[in-house]
Parts: C-alpha cells; structure tokens; sequence
C-alpha cells in the first residue's frame, strides 16, 4: 500500500486528467492533497452539477485501471512557462511566473505514461507519487462534492469550480469517514442554529455577522460566565475598549503590515483613517502604558469579551465558524519574565477545567513554533524566538504532559501553546491557546522599574479560552448534537398537560420552577400530546414533564429524559431539588 499523501497527490492528477478527457478545454489550476483526500480547482467552459460527480469518478477508475506510470521531469522555469503557455494553460503560467520571481530556475513536473510509455497527461508537482496508478484500490476513493474558489484564493482573481476528493488508504477507511460525515450532517450547526433558535443570519445585515437570539444569548452567556468565574479566581480584572482604533495602533504593533487587507477601514470626515479592531492586544498594551509600573505591580492581567471584526472573502464564510464579527474571551498577562512560567500555567488550569466541565476529551497539546525558513513572517530577531520557543517547551514539560512540536503555526509575534481536541464523532478541532509575545512590548516599550530602579523590559502572555465564542459554539454545537447539559439548555423543561383538565396544575408548577431558576416552556393543550412530546424533542429541551390525573393527585411529574428517551415518575420537590443540584454542579450527566 503506498503512502497515504503519494496515493492523494496521484489521485489528484488522475482526477485532473479525467475532468479534462471528459470536457476538453477546461483549464487546470492547483491539486494538492489534503487531510481527507485531495482536490483540484478548473475553470470550465461550462458549468458542470453534482449529477457529475459519479461520471467524473467513473473516468478517475479508467484511467486507474489503465496502469499509467508516474514519471518526474525537471524543467527550467523559462521552458516550463512556453509549455504551459503553448497549452493555453494561464493559471500555471501565473503560478511558474511567481516561482521563478522567488528565485526558483527550475520546476518539477509530473508525466503520466501509458503502457506503451506514451505521455498522456503532465502536471506541475512537486510530488510524491505512486509509481503506477495501479497501486491505487479503486474502492479507496469517492468524488464528493462541487465548490466555488477563487484562483489562489482571492477574490480579485477569476472564479473556478473546485472538485472534491475523498481517499483513504483502505475500503474501510473511507466507509468510516462518509459515515462520519452523514452523522455531521445532522448535526451541522446552521441547521441546529435554526432549529433551536439560537441564531440568525439577515442578508439585511450583511454576510458574516451573526445575530443571537434571547436564548442563543443565553447560552453564550453562561459559558462566558463560566470562564470570567475561573479567570477571577486566578486574579484577572476586567477592562473595556472600543471598536476601532487610529491606524498608528496597528502600525506599531505590526498588523497593519501583516493584515491590511483583513482589516475594515475607517476615513472620518476629518479624513483620519481608522480601523474596525480584529484583535484586542494592541488597545490593551494602552493600559497597561497609561501609567507608570513597577515591579511591585506586576503580573497585570486583564480580562475582556469583546467583539473584534476582519474582513473576510465572502466564499470563505461559513455559519459561524467563519464569520466577520466574532467575539473574543480575550485576556492578557503583563509580567515580568521570571512569572511567565507561573502565568502560563495558571491559564492552562483554567482551560483544562473549562474543556472538562462542557464535555470534551482529553486536551491534547502543540507547541506551534515559528518557520526559521521564513522569517519575513515574523517579528523580531532569531535570539529572542528560540529563547521563547524553549519557555514554552519548559512549560509544556513542567506541566507533565506530551507535546508535538507544529513548525509554521507560531503567531507572528510570538510562539503559542494550542490546545487540540476531538468532538464526539472523530473530527479535530484547535480550541484555547495560549501565546508568549515578546515583540509588542518592545514594539510598545512597555517596561516597569525593577528593584534597582532600573527600566526593564516586561513580556506579555495571550490566553483565549474558547477563542471566538462563535467558532466555540459551532464546534459545541455539533459535538452535543444541540443536547446541551441542563445548567446549558436555554430551556431546560417544558410542561405539557395530558388535556385541559390539567393545565391548571401545570401552568401551578411552572410557577414554581420558575420561582426556584429553573428555565421552563409552557405547551398547552391545543396540540395532541404527541405532537407536543415530539416539538420538544426536536427542540432537545432537557426534561419534558407530563402532567396528568396521577401527577396531579400525587402532586409529583412523568419526567422524560429527551436524550434517553427514559421516564420516571418523582415527586415535584425532588425534581426541583436534583435539577437546582445538577446546574449548581455544571453537571454533564443528567440526573435521572
């Protein structure tokens, strides 16, 4: 069985080769492998539907069964740009053009060859392939699904259609993955969001900006609770900003070199230009610097959930795990270097008790370094990132815990330690982070007076717990299927009376959960019962509480557990008693 990244990046020629067999004149972009398979982007005469994708995997078969080899070509970048140009083919022209700017002289290219050695398809690659398309299982692969991209991403450029490819090394692989993605399906946030009514989208608005409704607010709000409580507890205090900010901010702590693009801009009538703020980091370096420290001041740690706003490529939006107006559980740490250590591992407590808490796995961790191959994406000097990058592998091993090491990730300030999980059906996710700055402070001058009376210059730690609260919830969303822990659900029970005979007792009992906090929905009898049983099911209400003859005599409630589809009989004063418990204790377990 060959590698599983060879088997994709020769799929994705094969895919490239069928599209192209099956409607001459498309023009071929970029293919690359991905986690689950590969795709490639074309610029077709005609649109082409999902209703060919069994086609277009059809043909991918053909060509696998035909035993085409894979054959590597070294080109100079002037003869690769005539071939391609020969070709009509303008995306790899582009492509060749920029590599040989960065200074490359020569380009790789990969060749198909039929049986009798004859060249049937090339493609610029840089590899690895299979050595022959035989090596492929032709039941290891399926053609999913059509997309909208634009040629290398932005949007200035010509709009092409992306074919997906999903690939596994085995049969048994891809059956696992699709199942996954079926139950995925189900639980999409978009569908959940609307379905519970947590959130809303409004083209009157705008793409991108979400808009919560009172119990999607809710929700938010006892999980940003539930991490000012933990923060407190560490000695965090809260400060407030505004939405925008004087260019100057930006351009001393370096965004507006690095992000420009990304950013909402602002002209007054003056004609100053502002932005709309995509971070927070910089406006609080303000207050740190308002006044002068000392050491004895030392750690400052501030705490803020706040909206922050970028610019986004509208075909990059998606629900709410990519939107234009996300808010941030944003804190961070002034301190002097000696406390990093201390600080580091105080945030790590609260992440590891806040992922705990709502239900998520075990955390796994990654040190995301910065590329010493590219140091035009970072700021500030080679000494001061690897004495950062072994603090934080410092921290990591005082923590006890195994780490891997991702080169690449590293913000552009500074490295970070990112914290991995997995949702409940498989896929992973990055969630909290915490990240060593050592360039904005400098960047601020930002010091306090030590013991000596001398100015020394201080550090600064980022931690966001769940990050963009919108991002959070999307993932959330779909890992509890819309079945939030009671202290969670937005309604936690809903009443339904057996008839009209026993509203009077019902609407009684709603009274007197909602005089003790509990969240309650009210279902009169004007639907049947089962009707109203199944409207809160769909709407995953914790408990629904059936009240008939029996209840009321015994002044008790028929409790259905909506997740176990369970029902047990109990005393009112008990239900109360076990609900109030289970919120108070941020339960994950109902209690019955």
């Amino acid at each position: 069985m060959p590698e599983i990244d060879n088997l994709r990046h020769s799929l994705a020629h094969v895919l490239a080769q069928a599209v192209c067999r099956l409607w001459p004149g498309t023009k071929v972009s970029i293919g690359p492998a991905i986690d689950t398979g590969c795709y490639y982007d074309f610029l077709f005469e005609n649109p082409i539907s999902d209703d060919d994708l069994k086609k277009i995997e059809k043909e991918m078969k053909k060509i696998i069964k035909g035993s085409q080899s894979f054959e590597v070509e070294k080109l100079k970048a002037d003869d690769s740009i005539k071939l391609w140009k020969d070709r009509g083919e303008e995306f790899k022209v582009e492509l060749i053009e920029d590599l040989k700017k960065e200074g490359e002289t020569e380009v790789t290219h990969y060749k198909n060859l039929n049986d009798k050695g004859e060249e049937v398809f090339v493609d610029l690659c840089k590899g690895g392939h299979v050595e022959n398309t035989k090596e492929i299982p032709v039941d290891c692969f399926k053609v999913i699904n059509l997309a909208g991209a634009y040629f290398r991403g932005d949007e200035k450029n010509k709009q092409l259609t992306r074919v997906y490819v999903l690939a596994f090394g085995s049969k048994e692989e891809l059956a696992e993955h699709l199942n996954m993605l079926e139950e995925a399906k189900k639980r999409d946030h978009r569908k959940l969001g609307k379905e519970l009514d947590l959130f809303t989208f409004s083209e009157m608005v705008g793409p991108g900006l979400p808009l919560w409704t009172p119990r999607g607010t809710l929700v938010r709000n006892l999980l940003d609770d539930f991490v000012w409580e933990l923060r407190s507890a560490k000695g965090y205090d809260r400060v407030t900003i505004p939405h925008i900010t004087k260019k100057e901010l930006y351009e001393t702590s370096g965004h507006w070199q690095k992000f420009a693009e990304e950013l909402f801009h602002i002209t007054t009538r003056e004609g100053h230009e502002f932005a709309m703020k995509p971070m927070n980091c910089p406006h609080h370096t303000q207050i740190y610097a308002h006044m002068p420290r000392s050491y004895k001041d030392l750690p400052q740690r501030y705490a803020e959930t706040t909206t922050c706003y970028r610019d986004e490529q509208t075909g990059e939006l998606h629900g709410l795990s990519r939107v234009r107006a996300f808010t941030q559980d944003d804190a961070h740490v002034f301190c002097r270097m000696p406390q990093v250590n201390e600080e580091f591992l105080k945030i790590w407590d609260i992440v590891d008790a806040f992922y705990s808490t709502v239900g998520f796995g075990e955390l796994e961790v990654r040190l995301s370094l910065h590329d010493p191959n590219a140091p035009e994406k970072y700021l500030g000097t080679k000494d001061l990132w690897k004495d950062a990058e072994q603090r934080i592998r410092d921290i990591a091993k005082d923590r006890g815990i195994p780490f891997v090491e991702q080169i690449g990730e590293a913000a552009f300030y500074g490295p970070k330690v990112d914290f991995m999980t997995k949702d409940s059906i498989g896929r992973e996710w990055q969630v909290a982070t915490i990240q060593l700055d050592i360039n904005m402070p400098e960047n601020f001058d930002l010091s306090c007076t030590n013991e000596n009376g001398e100015k020394e210059r201080i550090v600064m730690i980022h931690a966001a717990i769940m990050g963009s609260i919108e991002r959070f919830f999307s993932i959330y969303l779909e890992h509890v299927a819309g079945h939030f822990p009671l202290w969670l659900a937005p309604i936690q029970v809903a009443l339904i009376p057996v008839s009209k005979d026993y509203e009077e007792y019902a609407l009684s009992l709603q009274s007197k959960l909602k005089e003790e906090g509990i969240r309650v929905d009210y279902y009169d009898s004007s639907e049947s019962l089962g009707k109203r049983i199944r409207i809160g099911e769909k709407q995953r209400i914790p408990y629904l509480l059936v009240c008939g003859e029996k209840e009321k005599s015994d002044n008790s409630v028929s409790a259905r557990n909506v997740k176990t589809k369970e029902q047990v009989e109990i005393p009112v004063s008990e239900f109360i008693e076990k609900v109030k418990e289970a919120v108070a204790d941020r339960s994950l377990e109902h209690p019955f």
